[in-house]
């Protein structure tokens, strides 16, 4: 049990259900960020069309350019609200890898696959049939032996 600012006590589904709220309203308003952004495409910059408190962002703050700028990030500003777990809200970077990182690097690599590509016997052609056209200008006359 932790307790509240008012003394009184707060259940962890309770903190849970705080911080899935907390996360949801942030995300919101990071969407609204991106979506509402005010693009000044000669200095090649994006810019906040408001204040967005939540973001710690105010009106008129450069949020993408092309050079010497910090580019937010969801995962601190998260941390910044003191979110516990912040890695179950927002997924890994694509570099750092995923679930398709994860199936193709471990599941993929089994023992299982190895044993099942020896198990199946490969479709041997008889060298003795005759090829279609005489061998001549036919694609797939000849398969592999």
């Amino acid at each position: 049990m932790s307790f509240c600012s008012d003394g009184t006590e707060r259940s962890e589904r309770d903190t849970k259900a705080a911080q899935v709220a907390l996360v949801d309203e942030v995300r919101g308003e990071w969407r609204m960020l991106w979506r509402d952004r005010i693009d000044d495409k000669t200095r090649a910059e994006g810019i906040a069309n408001r204040n967005y408190s939540l973001l710690f962002v105010e009106g008129g703050t450069v949020i993408v350019a092309t050079r010497d700028f910090k580019p937010l990030d969801f995962k601190e500003i998260l941390s910044l609200h003191e979110v516990a777990n912040v890695e179950r809200f927002v997924s890994p970077h694509p570099s750092v890898g995923g679930w398709r990182k994860f199936s193709r690097t471990l599941i993929n690599r089994q023992s299982r696959a190895r044993k099942w590509n020896g198990s199946v016997q490969r479709r041997k052609r008889n060298g003795n049939l005759q090829l279609k056209k005489g061998g001549r200008g036919w694609l797939h006359a000849s398969m592999s032996k």
